[in-house]
């Protein structure tokens, strides 16, 4: 896949969501219903309704299955549930998110924070509150919940197998303050517990780091398709050619054997909740 160019963030309304939007607004007009009565009908402000018809907002599939149902749309609302539901990553996500969520065997080394797939809401949202530049609210909003959703992998079944390799220094950094770091911490070791969790810490002590290239996930879909997803600083790439494919995983091996096993790990992190 080629790279994906980074949209600013605040350009919610682009692409699927516009073409949703105006779908959703015709069908509400043909049906002869305001906004208000629309809205009334399906448990949302006005607002909000005006939010999904100029694009602005990601509709919940729950509302998109009721407006189908609501305007007559014949399926034609249901069946962008799937795209809509991806507009809520950012643009340069939006691939690797589609393949995580299919997904039979991830591995992820994380080198800046804690993985999204297992981060709190409370890290989460501090996490989108550094960002720089700022996020609209409405954007932050609508970036954790589709974080958050990504966690669905964990209820997974069949479940996949998931493996972690987490830069100690990422566990050191107390991103939204102590309470919010001391529950992240807790949230690894109750994910670790997970028969097809893995967690690893890289310690900073170790005189030699295989990661130093950066953070990368590598992924293996259920058809046997090995693939790779690399990010810095928004820019993303999906690698799908077989030897980039096949250094990434070499890179993860010795990553793996550097770091602390799963069980010195999970004392490391009780170590460090312990300590303060």
């Amino acid at each position: 896949m080629d790279d994906a160019v980074r949209q600013p963030e605040h350009e919610v309304g682009g692409g699927m969501l516009c073409v949703f939007g105006r779908q959703l607004k015709l069908f509400r007009e043909r049906a002869g219903m305001d906004r208000a009565r629309f809205g009334s009908l399906t448990g949302y402000s006005p607002s909000s309704i005006a939010s999904f018809e100029q694009g602005r907002r990601v509709p919940p599939p729950k509302f998109i299955d009721r407006a189908d149902e609501l305007l007559a749309a014949s399926g034609v609302l249901s069946a962008g549930k799937e795209e809509v539901a991806r507009a809520q990553y950012p643009a340069f996500f939006r691939d690797a998110a589609r393949l995580e969520a299919e997904a039979a065997v991830l591995h992820v080394y994380a080198t800046q924070a804690v993985p999204g797939l297992l981060q709190t809401e409370e890290y989460a949202r501090a996490v989108f509150d550094m960002w720089r530049p700022q996020l609209d609210v409405e954007v932050s909003e609508q970036r954790l919940a589709a974080r958050l959703a990504r966690q669905g992998i964990f209820d997974r079944r069949p479940a996949p197998h998931l493996s972690f390799v987490i830069e100690e220094a990422v566990l050191l950094r107390p991103l939204g303050g102590a309470l919010v770091w001391r529950g992240q911490l807790e949230q690894l070791l109750l994910i670790e517990e997970k028969r097809n969790v893995e967690i690893q810490v890289m310690p900073l002590s170790r005189p030699e780091n295989a990661g130093l290239a950066g953070p990368f996930t590598l992924m293996e879909m259920k058809d046997g398709r090995r693939i790779a997803y690399a990010e810095v600083q928004g820019d993303s790439r999906v690698h799908t050619e077989r030897q980039r494919v096949r250094e990434l995983e070499r890179t993860y091996g010795t990553l793996r054997a550097q770091a602390h096993t799963p069980a010195e790990s999970r004392a490391l992190i009780e170590k460090l909740l312990g300590e303060r």
